[in-house]
């Protein structure tokens, strides 16, 4: 799958990416979406391939493009017989999150990333547009740390996992009302904390890679976003947990259904039978090959942003396999006509 598809995924990634850079800073973070959406479409669509979104443009929403359970790829059109040999099918499942970040690309602020994950048929969990208690830390602390645990428990425990003190751990959370006593907790711990408005997956991989001064990702966020971070953990070895979040009373705000009972009942029409269950990173991306990509839209800890010179664009990227156990820093010059000079730096 990876020889198939590593290429064109970047190209995916990376068409969202600077289609969206395109209204960076203008407000207007609806817009900066829907052109991500829409050029991620357009080149996967031109790929040798029958895909079906698992994760897409939400649950509910009636989104005319990346919507949950539509098909893409050439081998899913009409006359696909005659461009497509059965024998040579590439069928995979596919989640997306064209503009991960959308205020960020609309206020000019760093994080926002254009993103996919992609696995075999039911290689990755459809997870419901619900939240999502979301544990990340590094390789070293994996199957240490636990998301039943305090705060203060498993920064103990990355602490001795990392030979570092309390105090020169980083925990990123996401800036909201119901993480005040995480927030409280962590700082009491020792640890320092980083808040963030938007963008829990950059900060979940962030974990992955040392250098990057993230040590753990704590709180709770959308739960297809943590789908996504984690088949980049599951690909890099680093540690994820996630446990779905179905009480509206628990996240005050912006999650689907209207009493805790109703969500129960959506599980089970989903057959997700036990709501409280515990998942890791290979059960939430439990495929035998799970490829992850993402392209920089706004600068952030992994990757710069889009950078747009006359007549062209610099892109970089990042694709993570669990098959060759790679993880590739990619650069591009995108040379949209015929440009003056090619920048560079």
């Amino acid at each position: 799958m990876e020889n198939t598809l590593g290429l064109e995924i970047i190209e995916v990634v990376e068409q969202a990416a600077i289609a969206s850079a395109k209204w960076m800073g203008k407000g207007e973070k609806n817009t900066a979406d829907h052109v991500a959406v829409e050029a991620m479409r357009e080149r996967m669509n031109r790929i040798h391939m029958r895909g079906r979104i698992v994760i897409g443009e939400g649950e509910r929403d009636e989104a005319p493009m990346l919507y949950i359970g539509e098909e893409v790829g050439i081998c899913t059109r009409e006359d696909a017989k005659a461009y497509c040999n059965p024998d040579e099918l590439v069928e995979i499942d596919i989640a997306v999150d064209p503009c991960e970040g959308t205020n960020l690309v609309a206020y000019g602020q760093n994080g926002s990333m254009a993103v996919l994950a992609i696995s075999e048929k039911g290689g990755l969990f459809a997870a419901p547009d619900f939240y999502m208690k979301k544990l990340a830390a590094p390789p070293a602390a994996r199957g240490h740390v636990d998301i039943n645990k305090s705060a203060t428990e498993n920064l103990r425990i990355i602490s001795d996992c990392l030979s570092r003190a309390v105090e020169e751990l980083v925990v990123i959370v996401m800036d909201r009302p119901r993480h005040k006593e995480l927030i409280q907790e962590i700082r009491e711990a020792g640890a320092r904390v980083r808040l963030i408005s938007d963008g829990d997956v950059s900060a979940a991989i962030s974990c992955g890679f040392a250098g990057t001064n993230v040590h753990a990702l704590m709180g709770i966020g959308a739960a297809p976003e943590g789908v996504i971070s984690a088949a980049a953990m599951r690909c890099l070895g680093g540690h994820f947990q996630g446990q779905l979040i179905y009480d509206p009373e628990i996240v005050k705000t912006g999650l689907i259904g209207e009493s805790k009972e109703s969500n129960i009942a959506r599980l089970k029409e989903m057959n997700i039978t036990d709501p409280d269950r515990v998942y890791d990173a290979h059960e939430l991306a439990g495929g035998e090959t799970v490829l992850f990509a993402a392209c920089g839209i706004t600068p952030g800890t992994l990757m710069e942003g889009v950078r747009f010179f006359h007549g062209g664009a610099r892109t970089q990227s990042l694709v993570i396999s669990s098959q060759s156990k790679t993880a590739r820093f990619v650069d591009t010059i995108h040379m949209f006509e015929k440009p003056e000079y090619i920048q560079l730096k």
